[in-house]
């Protein structure tokens, strides 16, 4: 593991439309939009929810390669397609999806990137009810995973992966459509101490845009320092960050090699987070205690290099106007 690790950005527009559309289902695409996976400034068959992508421009993938920021269903030579799930909620069904290549044929050849060769990540337009799961792959490139909803709502639906005909981390995403009523639940301020399953988990650090920003999250359970953490996906903490309004999607690791087999950790797991634009961010912190994985949810604002030395600070939002109703935290 490369130590230390800095946030990697991968943008994702989210479009918040609710009501009782059915869940999008991406057949593949004709050889015409086949064509245009292979030049990622042309996102042919994306959604058209492209917002907040330019100033995002710049940053890395978390593994390491090129990304349009994860707002294109299709890029670099690669389509999400097939995507399906239950429509409604409470409906027990599967969430499934394939990745195609640059000849509509499904991929079955990916790298392991943090001990899995796909991860999904799925979130409201609020931010609530964010989930980072691993489906498995069939001989025939489809990956799927028990799926249910618990609420109604516009979801934004994205797999995070590198091919191994490239070696690139590459992430695709597209949104699906639950029917009811929604009851959205937008962040209102900063939260820097949650509980979360019995643990109390605190973070502390001044997030400032534009420069690294080393956040320290904590573990505590009935007022004790927890220091069992154990290694979760080849970390003793994975920190994933959604800028509030357009959900910009950013991913951390911990500074520090990686843990050995049997090693423990804690209280406390430091990132460092390199943010691009002030406002404020919605942060889920997975970790893993006697084989269970617990996400917390937390939120911060922006400060800026004056506030952090005791000036007031703010949330940036003269400079980073939300452009969608947003939505996350649950984690399986």
């Amino acid at each position: 593991m490369r130590a230390p690790l800095k946030l990697s950005l991968f943008g994702l527009g989210l479009a918040a439309v609710f009501g009782t559309a059915a869940v999008t289902a991406n057949a593949v695409v004709p050889p015409s939009v086949v064509e245009g996976w292979t030049t990622p400034a042309n996102h042919a068959g994306m959604n058209d929810d492209t917002q907040g992508e330019g100033d995002m421009e710049g940053m890395d993938h978390s593994g390491g390669g090129a990304s349009s920021l994860g707002l294109a269903r299709a890029e670099g030579g690669f389509a999400l397609t097939d995507v399906s799930a239950p429509d409604r909620v409470g409906e027990a069904g599967e969430l499934s999806l394939v990745v195609r290549d640059d000849t509509g044929a499904p991929v079955t050849d990916f790298d392991l990137e943090h001990e899995k060769e796909l991860h999904l990540i799925v979130v409201r337009a609020d931010g609530q009810h964010f989930r980072h799961v691993h489906p498995e792959r069939d001989a025939d490139g489809a990956w799927s995973i028990d799926w249910e909803w618990v609420e109604a709502g516009s979801y934004r639906v994205f797999a995070d992966f590198v091919p191994g005909a490239t070696g690139e981390g590459l992430t695709l995403s597209t949104t699906v459509s639950v029917s009811g009523d929604v009851q959205a639940q937008p962040a209102t301020g900063p939260v820097t101490e949650t509980e979360v399953d019995g643990y109390t988990v605190t973070v502390t650090g001044d997030l400032v845009a534009g420069e690294g920003s080393p956040l320290t999250l904590s573990v505590s359970r009935d007022g004790q320092p927890v220091t069992t953490l154990e290694p979760y996906l080849g970390a003793f903490g994975h920190l994933v960050a959604l800028r509030d309004g357009d959900l910009a999607y950013l991913h951390v690791h911990p500074h520090g090699d990686a843990p050995a087999a049997g090693e423990t950790s804690g209280p406390e797991v430091v990132f460092e987070a390199t943010i691009p634009n002030p406002g404020r961010y919605l942060l889920y912190f997975d970790f893993q205690v006697d084989g269970q994985v617990h996400s917390a949810p937390l939120v911060l604002d922006t400060t800026t290099s004056a506030s952090a030395s005791g000036a007031p600070s703010g949330t940036g939002d003269d400079e980073t106007e939300p452009q969608e109703e947003d939505e996350s935290h649950e984690h399986n």
